[in-house]
Formats: structure tokens, C-alpha cells, sequence
């Protein structure tokens, strides 16, 4: 592949990793006002009905957009406009059914879901959810078609569009009910929806973006039959739907399994599990976080990975692959262990409305930092196999780590004195057990064998320091405001605490030489900033 082929898929990866990283900022803004606002049980009622939705968008856009992308992408190289464009027209009607279906499950059977998940006051949500779906199958057609001729700029727009709108919209709506007096139900169905608002005007965004954008270009190309155009769509992309959906229709079930065995098990109302699982539910916010930005950093090495393994360049591969490897132990490690360490006061900064609920979400999320590290892994790793075309691994590995998660769910959160705690401990384990099986394939059919000790040895020797730093800068300063208010107290030692720990990582990394120059050299400006920081 020439350097202005690699540049350019790089250039597309960067310009997706922006806008990961800007709907992700955008989302923090959204997300820690909100729970301030929906309390542990609209947390609750606000969760059940997105994750229902996650498992609705898996199934429908997991793969799919994939498959149309790559398709079209090859009809572009081959000069198909035809094919090209029959290939849209064939999708589109594949996504409009898939959406119609998602939406009917949702907006018909909403009683029939919410009972499932053992928690009906989550009806409202679900039902403002509903025409959500139908949008987002549309909307990924459409950048599943814009990304295979090479332009990710129209994706990358409409998902900060959708973002803004959920900041704009729903956290605005979410408040207005709330500050009406309405139930908790009714403040967690305003602020989804935002969600729905949003999904709205990005496919109308990207309709209007086609309409103006559409290519005359004229062919003599033959195009094939409509069915032969969406078996191969579905060849393509159904592997890799099951694969990304998995996680999610286990979540579900996890989640059902969960306040079932709280209300059934152990005898609790609908309110008070939903109060205990409102507060899992804000640490699982904060786990979510690292690596949504921690992964667009690799990803954008993995198509150079696929382009070195088209030209058999095998010792090019398994370097790209190392870097990769070692960037997400720079990054997760350190993410994992500073939530960990600074569980507690982290949940109480950015709860100031909900002490109570940060107290309680706390432990939790001093386990689930470590889950963090491994959620992280989990992700490079299922783009590694995939890119060696071992799609079908990852559906193996997710299924094993979520019956992990469901079996140590039904017996931990039943047993009455761990109850709820049972949670983030089988979410821990879950993910363990995917990314260790994920990393023994990838070993298996890496290139060059992976030297993890190599990787992930000095990460964590700096991040266990790290971590030591951070306890230490809250705790002195914790000590050092003893008497003021409670919540500016620490707040500062937090802060406090984190920058501690970022100066002595950043040193670290310098110091140990854990970063090489050659892990930054193929992302966008890399060399520039392997120059900056000195690496060899």
C-alpha cells in the first residue's frame, strides 16, 4: 500500500477518533449533570431503557454498516458506480425493515419489556426511546456509505450533531420535569428524549448531505441482483453483528438477572433495587469513560495492520500490533488504577447532589477501575482477530465472559450479604476472562509471537506508583482542609490527587522509556510529537 493510501486511512481513523473524543467530552457534560438530577433510581429507569436500546442498535447496525462499507469501498476501487449505487438502494430497504422491527418491539411491547427487565417504571423511557431506533438504522446506512468512499467527515458531523442534541435538548428536558415535581420515571423519559431529538436531526443532516452530494458520475458497469447484493452484505456483517451484540444482549439479561434476584431473591420493592443498582450504575458511567477515549488512539493503527498483512509483511504487522499493545497499557493502566484508588471521592466530586448515592457507588467502582484495564484490552484485542479475519473468536470469548457475568451475578447477588456488590465483582471477572482468552488467540495467530511481559511490565510498575501518589497527594490534602466544606474539601484533594498522579506517570513514562518513538510514528503527527517528547 503507497504512504498516501496509508496516510489516507489514517486521516479517516483520526478524524473518527476526534469525534469519539468530542461526542465523548460532550457526553461527560450530559452524564454527570443528569445523574445528579435522575437520582439512583432514575439512574435505574434511564439504564434499562438504553440498554434495551444498545441491544436493538447491536443487532442492526453492529456489522452491517461494516459490510456495506467495505462493499462499497471495493465497487469505488473497481470504478462500479452502479454497483456502487445499487448497493445503497439494496441496504437502505435491509435497514428500514430493521429499524421498523427494533422500533415495533420497543414502542408496541413496552409493558411486556419493562416487566421482563423487573422494572416497570422504566415504561416511559422505553417508549421515548422507541423512535430512536428506526432513526439510527438509517443513520447507519448512510455512514456506512459515506465511510466506503472514503469520507468519514459526514459520520464524524452527525454524531457530535446527535451529541449536542442530547446535552441541549435532554439534560433541558430532564431538568424541567424535575424542577415540575414529576416522578423519577418521567425525569429519565425527558432526557431520553434528548436521544430520540438527536438521532432525528442527524439522519436528516445526512439525507441532506446525499441529496446534495450525489455522484453523477456515469459507468457501463452491469450491476448485480438485489439478493446477490444482500447476501453478500449480510455474509459479511452478520459475524460481526453477533460478535458486537453479544456484549450487549448479555448486559440485558444481566441487568434483568440483577434486580430480579434483589426483588425475588432477597425480597426488596422495585424502588429499593432499583436505588441499588441506580448506584452500580453510576460507577459503571465512570468505567465506560477511559476507554471510549483510550481506544480511537489504536484503532488507528489497525488498518495499517491489515494493509502490512495484505502485502505478507509480517514483521511490519506484529510491530504495528505491539504499538497498539503498548499504547493501551500507556493508557488503560493507568485509567484502571486511578479509578481504583480514588474511588470514593471521585464518585463524590462529580455526584455533589447525590452524596448518599456517591457513597454507595464508591466500592463499586473501586472494584470495577481494575474492570476498566481489561474492558480496554478486550476492545484492541477484538479488532486485532478480527483484522487477522478470525471473526469468529470474539463471539466465543464475549459469550464465555458473559456467562461468567450471569452465573456469578444469579449467585452473588442473591446471597444476602453481598447482595448488590455481587455485580461489579462478576463484571470484573467477565471481562478478565475475555480479554485473557482474546489475548491467548492473538498470541496464537499473531504474526511474531507477542511479548506481553515485554508490554505491560513497566506500565504497570509505573502505574502502581502512580496510584501510590495519588492516594498519598489526596490523603495529605484531605488532612490539610479537615474543617472546611465538606464537598470543596474534596474536591480539591481529588484534583489535587490526580494531578500528583499524572506528573509522576508522565515522568515515569519518559524515565523508564516505556513509550518509543516508533508507536507514534504512523498516527497523525506523530513524528512531531515523538520529536517533542525526545523518544528514540
Amino acid at each position: 500500500m503507497s504512504t498516501k493510501k496509508k496516510q489516507s486511512f489514517l486521516g479517516g481513523a483520526a478524524i473518527l477518533a476526534a469525534a469519539v473524543a468530542v461526542v465523548k467530552g460532550i457526553g461527560f457534560f450530559y452524564k454527570i449533570p443528569l445523574n445528579n438530577i435522575l437520582g439512583r433510581e432514575g439512574k435505574t429507569y434511564f439504564d434499562s431503557a438504553y440498554q434495551i436500546y444498545n441491544v436493538l442498535l447491536s443487532i442492526s447496525t453492529a456489522g452491517l454498516p461494516l459490510a456495506l462499507s467495505k462493499l462499497v469501498s471495493e465497487a469505488q476501487a473497481q470504478g462500479r458506480e452502479n454497483e456502487k449505487r445499487k448497493l445503497f438502494s439494496t441496504a437502505i430497504w435491509m435497514f428500514f425493515a430493521l429499524g421498523l422491527a427494533g422500533f415495533a418491539i420497543m414502542f408496541f411491547g413496552t409493558s411486556w419489556v419493562a416487566a421482563r427487565l423487573h422494572n416497570e417504571s422504566a415504561y416511559w423511557a422505553i417508549r421515548a426511546l422507541s423512535p430512536a431506533v428506526f432513526c439510527v438504522c438509517l443513520l447507519a446506512c448512510m455512514r456506512g456509505y459515506t465511510q466506503g468512499q472514503g469520507n468519514m467527515t459526514p459520520t464524524a458531523v452527525s454524531q457530535v450533531l446527535e451529541a449536542l442534541s442530547k446535552l441541549g435538548i435532554g439534560l433541558a428536558l430532564a431538568w424541567y420535569i424535575f424542577r415540575l415535581g414529576m416522578g423519577r420515571e418521567f425525569v429519565a423519559a425527558g432526557a431520553i428524549l434528548g436521544v430520540t431529538i438527536g438521532t432525528v436531526l442527524s439522519m436528516l443532516f445526512l439525507i441532506f448531505y446525499l441529496l446534495t452530494h450525489r455522484s453523477t458520475a456515469e459507468t457501463l458497469d452491469v450491476p448485480s441482483a438485489r439478493g446477490a447484493l444482500a447476501g453478500r452484505i449480510l455474509a459479511i456483517g452478520v459475524p460481526i453483528t453477533l460478535s458486537n451484540s453479544a456484549m450487549s444482549i448479555i448486559t440485558l439479561v444481566d441487568t434483568s438477572i440483577v434486580l430480579g434476584r434483589l426483588q425475588n431473591g432477597l425480597g426488596m420493592t422495585e424502588e429499593a433495587a432499583s436505588t441499588l443498582k441506580g448506584a452500580y450504575g453510576y460507577a459503571m458511567d465512570m468505567v465506560n469513560l477511559p476507554p471510549s477515549f483510550v481506544f480511537p488512539v489504536t484503532m488507528s493503527l489497525i488498518p495499517v495492520a491489515a494493509a502490512a498483512l495484505a502485502r505478507r509483511d509480517r514483521a511490519e504487522a506484529n510491530r504495528i500490533i505491539s504499538s497498539a499493545f503498548r499504547l493501551i497499557a500507556i493508557l488503560a493502566l493507568p485509567c484502571g488504577v486511578g479509578l481504583s484508588v480514588l474511588a470514593t471521592p471521585i464518585m463524590r466530586l462529580v455526584l455533589p447532589a447525590q452524596p448518599e448515592a456517591a457513597l454507595a457507588a464508591g466500592p463499586h467502582l473501586r472494584v470495577l477501575g481494575f474492570a476498566c484495564i481489561f474492558i480496554c484490552v478486550m476492545n484492541l484485542t477484538n479488532a486485532i482477530l478480527q483484522t487477522y479475519g478470525k471473526v469468529q473468536i470474539p463471539i466465543f470469548t464475549v459469550i464465555t465472559g458473559g456467562l461468567v457475568k450471569i452465573v456469578m451475578n444469579y449467585i452473588l447477588v442473591g446471597t444476602p450479604d453481598i447482595n448488590i456488590h455481587g455485580a461489579p465483582i462478576s463484571t470484573l471477572c467477565c471481562y478478565a476472562v475475555i480479554a485473557g482468552l482474546n489475548l491467548i488467540f492473538v498470541w496464537k495467530y499473531s504474526p511474531g509471537r507477542t511479548r506481553y511481559l515485554q508490554l505491560f511490565a513497566k506500565p504497570a510498575a509505573a502505574s502502581a506508583l502512580m496510584g501510590g501518589a495519588a492516594w498519598a497527594a489526596h490523603g495529605f490534602v484531605s488532612r490539610a482542609l479537615s474543617g472546611h466544606s465538606a464537598y470543596g474539601a474534596n474536591a480539591i484533594a481529588t484534583l489535587c490527587g490526580i494531578l500528583a498522579g499524572v506528573i509522576v506517570y508522565a515522568v515515569l513514562v519518559v524515565v523508564l522509556r516505556i513509550l518509543r518513538a516508533e508507536d507514534l510514528k504512523t498516527i497523525p503527527h506523530g513524528t512531531k510529537l515523538a520529536k517533542l517528547l525526545h523518544l528514540r
